[in-house]
C-alpha cells in the first residue's frame, strides 16, 4: 500500500528485487501501527511521498545474500523483526551504539518512510514483502512468539528505554506516565522491569477508561483520569512524594508537558518521548523547571538493547498481553484501521493495531 498523499493509500504491485551478497528480502507476516503512521497518514507527519508506510514489521527471512547471511547470522525461514534506523556501523555514532544518530543514514531514510521511487521500492511494512538493505538492523525473534504479538517489539523497546534506560530509573523510584495507551503501558513495564516502587498511570476521558483499568492489571499502582482528578494531588496522597521520573507519552495532548513538571519532584528527571503533533504547551511555564532543577530529556528511538529485552519480555508470561486490546487488519483495509486508532471512527480505538499482509 502506497501513500500517496494525505489520506490516501493506493494498492500498487511493486516488483520483487534481484539481491546481491549484502541483502535480503523479508515475507512480512505482520506490521505493527502506531501514533506516527496515522500522523503520516493524516499529513500531520510529512514525509517524501509517495512511499510504503509501516516501521514496526515481523517476518520470515525469504531470500538472502550470503555475506548478509553471516553479517546478521540469519538464514532463510528464521523469524526477523527489522529496527527502524538503518545504521552503516562504522560512522562515530554508530560506533558508539547511537545506531539512530547514524551519520550516513539517521532520520533521513528510516524504513517507513523512504520513498518509493527509490529502488526497489519496498521500504515500509505495509507490503507483502520488505527489502532489507546491508545497513538493516535485524533482531532474531524467538522461534514460539506469535508475530501479530511480536510487532510490539518497537512499542516496549521504546517504553524500556523512555522509561527506565533513558532516564536512569532505580529501585524504589516513583515514577508518573502520562498516557495510557501502547507506549504508555510499555513505559510501565520499563519502569517495573528497573524495580520502581511506585508508578501512576494517567488518562483523560471516557475514552481512556478501558486503558486504565489494563494499566492496573499489567501492575499500575495508581491510575488517574486527569479529566476528574488532580493528578499531582492523587500522587501525593497515594505515594506519599512526587514522581522521581516523569515519561511523557501523551499524544494531542498539549496540556500534558505542563503536568508533567507539576508532577516530577524537584531535582526530577521529565522524558518527552516521541512527536507531539502539537505547537503549544498551554500552561507550561519555564520558570517551573528552573526553580525545580529538572532534568528534561526528549526521546526519540529505541535501541538495540531495549529492542532485545522487549522481545524476551513478550516471549515469557509475566504480562498479561491478551487484555491488550487489538485490531488486525489486511492490506486494503489498513486505511480505515488508521481512522479508528485515532479515535475518529465510530468505534473505540484499539490499544495495538496491527497489519497482516
Amino acid at each position: 500500500m502506497v501513500l500517496e498523499a494525505p489520506r490516501r493509500l493506493v494498492r500498487r504491485e511493486l516488483s520483487l528485487p534481484g539481491l546481491g551478497e549484502d541483502d535480503a528480502l523479508l515475507r512480512v507476516e505482520a506490521c505493527g501501527l502506531c501514533g506516527t503512521d496515522h500522523e503520516q497518514f493524516t499529513g500531520v507527519l510529512p514525509g517524501g511521498l509517495p512511499f510504503v508506510p509501516g516501521h514496526e514489521s515481523v517476518g520470515v527471512i525469504e531470500a538472502i545474500g550470503d555475506r548478509a547471511a553471516a553479517n546478521w547470522g540469519v538464514g532463510v525461514g528464521e523469524r526477523v523483526a527489522v529496527e527502524v534506523f538503518q545504521a552503516c556501523g562504522r560512522c562515530d555514532a554508530c560506533e558508539a551504539g547511537e545506531h539512530r544518530r547514524c551519520r550516513r543514514h539517521g532520520l533521513g531514510d528510516m524504513y517507513g518512510f523512504v520513498p518509493v521511487e527509490k529502488a526497489p521500492g519496498l521500504w515500509g511494512g505495509y507490503a507483502t514483502h520488505q527489502y532489507l538493505s546491508r545497513d538493516s538492523r535485524l533482531l532474531r525473534v524467538p522461534a514460539d512468539l506469535d508475530p501479530v504479538k511480536a510487532t510490539l517489539f518497537n512499542p516496549l523497546g521504546a517504553g524500556i528505554r523512555w522509561g527506565a534506560t533513558l532516564p536512569g530509573t532505580s529501585d524504589g523510584d516513583v515514577v508518573a506516565v502520562l498516557g495510557p495507551g501502547v507506549r504508555g503501558l510499555s513505559a510501565l513495564i520499563g519502569a517495573r522491569e528497573a524495580g520502581a516502587g511506585f508508578v501512576m498511570v494517567t488518562g483523560c476521558g471516557p475514552s481512556d477508561a478501558g486503558r486504565l483499568q489494563t494499566a492496573s492489571a499489567f501492575g499500575a499502582d495508581l491510575v488517574v483520569d486527569v479529566a476528574v482528578e488532580d493528578p499531582v494531588a492523587a500522587l501525593r496522597r497515594a505515594a506519599g512524594a512526587l514522581a522521581d521520573v516523569v515519561v511523557d507519552v501523551t499524544a494531542k495532548a498539549p496540556a500534558a508537558l505542563a503536568q508533567a513538571v507539576a508532577l516530577a519532584r524537584a531535582g526530577g528527571t521529565v522524558v518527552v518521548a516521541g512527536t507531539r503533533g502539537e505547537l503549544g504547551t498551554p500552561g507550561f511555564r519555564p520558570d517551573d523547571v528552573v526553580f525545580k532543577e529538572l532534568r528534561i530529556l526528549g526521546a526519540l528511538g529505541v535501541d538495540t538493547a531495549s529492542y532485545e529485552a522487549a522481545l524476551g519480555i513478550l516471549a515469557g508470561d509475566r504480562y498479561p498481553f491478551d487484555l491488550v486490546s487489538r485490531r488486525i487488519a489486511p492490506l486494503d483495509e489498513v486505511g480505515e484501521l488508521l481512522v479508528a486508532m485515532s479515535g475518529e471512527g465510530d468505534s473505540v480505538a484499539p490499544m495495538h493495531a496491527v497489519v497482516v499482509p
